[in-house]
Formats: C-alpha cells, sequence, structure tokens
C-alpha cells in the first residue's frame, strides 16, 4: 500500500473518532424516523381511508384503493426531482443544510394533508390538493435518503461501514412501525366512523411535534471532514459536481444502483403496502387486526437490518445481496397463501420472512453506493440512483399487484411479478463489484486519477 493511501486510512479513522459517530447516526436516523413515519402514514391510509374519503366514485372498494394509490404513486414521482436538486446542492453546501431543509418541507406537507375537506365536502378541489401535498412531501422525501445515508457513511470506518450506514435504513421500518402504531391506536379506540371521519387526521397532526424534534437534533451534527475536503476543491472550480458530472463519469455506477433498487423497491412495498389490500379485500381481516401485525413486522424489520449490515462487512456486499435476492423472488409463492389460511400467526410469519428477505437487499445499499461514487458527487449520484428506480418499482407495485389480483382473482401473478423484478436486479448484483473494506479516500484518489488522465487527454 502506497505511503499516500496509508496516510489517507488514517486520517480517516481520527476523523471517526472526532465526529462522535453515534451522534451522527443518531442525528441521521431521528430526521429519517419522521420523514419516513410521514411516507408510510400516507401508504397506509391511501389503503384504509383515503379511497373512501376522497376517491367515494369509484366502482369497487378495489377501485377506490387503485385511485387512492395513484395519488401515493405521485410521491415517488416527485422523489427522483428531490434526489436531483437536493443531491446537486448538498454537493456543494453540504448534507446537513439540505437536510434541516427536507425535514420541514415533509412535515408542513404532512401537516396539511390532516387539514384537508373530504369529496364530500369540496369535490375533485380534495383529491387535486392531496395530489400537490403529496408531491411535495415526495420531493423533500426524495432529497432525505441520500442526506441521511451519506451523513453517516462519510464519517464511518471502511472495515464497519455497512454495519454504522444501515442505521438510517433500520429508522425507515422504525418510521413506519410508529406510523402504523398511531393508526393502530386511533382505529382500535375510535368507532369506524369516527376513524374515518376524524381519527386519521390526529395521525397527520402529529408530525408537526416530531419534524420539531428531528430538526433540533440534526442542528448538533456537522458533515464529515472527507466533505468539507471535497467541498474546498469545488469551490475552488477544480473539479465538477452535480448530476450531469455523474452521468459523464460514472454512468455505470448510476445505472448498476438503479437494478440493486428495483426488486427491493418492488418487494418491500408488495409487503407492507399491497399485503394490506390483500388481507383487507381477500382475507376480509379488519383494519385493527392488520395494523397489529404489521406492527410487530416492522419491529423485527427494524432489528435485523443492521445485524445484516454487520454481515456485509464479515463476507462482502455481493454475496449477502444476492441472497436477499434469490430468496425475494420466492415470497410471492408461499406468502399469500399463507395469508389465505386467516391464521394470525401464519399471516405474520409471512410479512416477517418477507421483510427479513428484504432486508438482506437493504442493509448493505447505503454502503455499496456510497462506495460506487466520489464524495464530490456522491449526494447526486446515490440519490438518483435510488430515486428514480422508485418510480417505475416502488410507486408502481401496489398499483400493478392490486390490478394482477383484480383481474386474474389469483395471487400467482403478483408472484411472478415479483420474480421477474428480482431477476433484473440478480443481474445487477452479477456485475456489481465487491467494495468491501474500501476507502473512501481511496475513492477519491481514483477520481482525482481518472480526471488528470481525462484533462491529459484533452491536452493531446
Amino acid at each position: 500500500m502506497s505511503t499516500e493511501r496509508t496516510a489517507a486510512r488514517r486520517t480517516e479513522e481520527t476523523d471517526v473518532k472526532a465526529s462522535g459517530l453515534k451522534k451522527v447516526v443518531t442525528a441521521s436516523m431521528a430526521g429519517t424516523v419522521v420523514e419516513w413515519y410521514e411516507f408510510f402514514l400516507y401508504a397506509s391510509a391511501a389503503t384504509l381511508v383515503f379511497g373512501k374519503a376522497f376517491f367515494p366514485n369509484a366502482g369497487s372498494e378495489l377501485d377506490g384503493i387503485i385511485a387512492a394509490f395513484l395519488t401515493y404513486a405521485v410521491g415517488f414521482v416527485a422523489r427522483p426531482i428531490g434526489g436531483i436538486v437536493f443531491g446537486h446542492f448538498g454537493d456543494k453546501f453540504g448534507r446537513k443544510k439540505l437536510l434541516q431543509l427536507s425535514i420541514i418541507l415533509v412535515g408542513v406537507s404532512t401537516f396539511l394533508m390532516g387539514c384537508l375537506p373530504t369529496f364530500q365536502q369540496i369535490g375533485y378541489w380534495a383529491p387535486a390538493l392531496l395530489v400537490i401535498l403529496r408531491f411535495a412531501q415526495g420531493f423533500a422525501v426524495g432529497g432525505e435518503w441520500g442526506g441521511a445515508v451519506l451523513l453517516v457513511a462519510e464519517h464511518s470506518p471502511s472495515k464497519s461501514r455497512g454495519f454504522w450506514a444501515s442505521w438510517p435504513q433500520s429508522a425507515v421500518p422504525l418510521g413506519n412501525l410508529l406510523a402504523t402504531a398511531v393508526l393502530f391506536i386511533l382505529s382500535s379506540t375510535l368507532t369506524q366512523d369516527a376513524f374515518l371521519g376524524w381519527g386519521w387526521r390526529v395521525a397527520f397532526w402529529l408530525s408537526a411535534v416530531i419534524v420539531l424534534i428531528g430538526y433540533y437534533i440534526r442542528t448538533k451534527v456537522n458533515d464529515a471532514p472527507i466533505f468539507l475536503e471535497a467541498r474546498k476543491e469545488v469551490d475552488a472550480g477544480h473539479k465538477g459536481y452535480g448530476v450531469a458530472e455523474v452521468f459523464r463519469r460514472y454512468p455505470r455506477g448510476v445505472f448498476t444502483a438503479m437494478g440493486l433498487r428495483f426488486a427491493e423497491n418492488i418487494l418491500y412495498y408488495l409487503v407492507v403496502t399491497f399485503s394490506i389490500t390483500y388481507l383487507k379485500t381477500v382475507v376480509q381481516a379488519d383494519t385493527t387486526r392488520i395494523l397489529l401485525l404489521l406492527l410487530l413486522a416492522h419491529a423485527v424489520h427494524f432489528a435485523v437490518v443492521p445485524m445484516i449490515g454487520k454481515l456485509s462487512d464479515r463476507f462482502g456486499r455481493k454475496p449477502v445481496y444476492m441472497a436477499g435476492t434469490i430468496m425475494g423472488a420466492t415470497w410471492g409463492f408461499f406468502a399469500f397463501p399463507m395469508m389465505d389460511t386467516r391464521n394470525d400467526a401464519i399471516i405474520l410469519a409471512a410479512i416477517m420472512i418477507g421483510l427479513v428477505f428484504h432486508a438482506f437487499m437493504y442493509a448493505g445499499q447505503p454502503a455499496i453506493m456510497a462506495e460506487m461514487f466520489p464524495t464530490r458527487m456522491r449526494y447526486s449520484g446515490v440519490s438518483l440512483g435510488y430515486q428514480v428506480t422508485s418510480i417505475v418499482a416502488g410507486s408502481l407495485a401496489p398499483i400493478i399487484a392490486a390490478s394482477l389480483l383484480g383481474t386474474y382473482k389469483s395471487s400467482v401473478p403478483v408472484a411472478v411479478y415479483l420474480l421477474i423484478a428480482c431477476a433484473v436486479t440478480a443481474v445487477a448484483v452479477f456485475f456489481l463489484k465487491e467494495t468491501r473494506g474500501i476507502s473512501l479516500h481511496d475513492v477519491d484518489a481514483a477520481d482525482a486519477q481518472g480526471t488528470a488522465d481525462l484533462l491529459a487527454a484533452g491536452k493531446k
């Protein structure tokens, strides 16, 4: 190993100790829990409430749910736009500043959702306003993920980056757990009329309190030293940054990240969102029962993600991810028949297994994607790879699954849909470069050498 690389690694380890890694993880998770509480609150409400409150003229209950899911998909369309904008400015001004902005934006839009009049009160203005607020919410969440995981990944030691960077990922099921818990308490303590009339709004209004807590915690951390070094070069005009630079220099990294994300995103929304629809319309389970089962499953998911993040540090990024892809391909074929038993324990097992399979793909994503791009364009690169895929993956998964179920009256086409998605991701994993243990300083050094080579070639 060269003297320069040895010095870089020593600098990296010193930076980690000075930064207070646990404090950084807490700040990253605090905001992520808030933002995904609000994002997944919408997902649950789309099935349980919005179909009736904002789309009452649909032909059937399933049609109303599909209409609600279409507004749900608007948030996914907005997410890559948010990722591009936040990524661009996050690479220039810092992860921390953009994360503070994103948490305020998603909090305001979610609070206002709880204030919206229903279709019966203002007609088509109700779903129109819902779409606008959903877009704002998705835009903010699109900028959240990249900044949150990079805040941790860029502070983390090379040898344990998979573990530490997986903690913001575990904040997502924690936020989902919180949203499900609030809805469970409201639906179990209120009559159905009260819950549909005003009870669901309370869950959205609570976001104001949680946002203030998350914002305060994020004011207590700083960007990683490696980012501050890279920003000096960007500010001096020596290096480019942003979306255009990512596509110019690292197109393979962007498309590989998209491929990795494809099946993971589809599997997750089939497990946590479409399962609600399936249990509600096919199994005929009541709302409180469904929410309780999901509550338990999210708790397991939260606990499992960091464990699998540690596995990616020990055995490598590729084998862990491929294991999740292969296991995920099987889930639909046995999970829906398990739900058909109407046995709570078996249904819970089906959901938990799906989330464990998902964690094998999900836990290592922050480390993998952070190791694909140099610091000067890392926010833009990971946001593009992560968020753009959600348009054709997570946003459409519940809609496609519900449509397949409605057309064929069987869960088998849904299982085949997931199998095909996993095959796509398996190809991306196959071509992925193993980066376990790599120093981000070495990634930046390789990028600098590549820049020097390009400049030399241009002078010839």
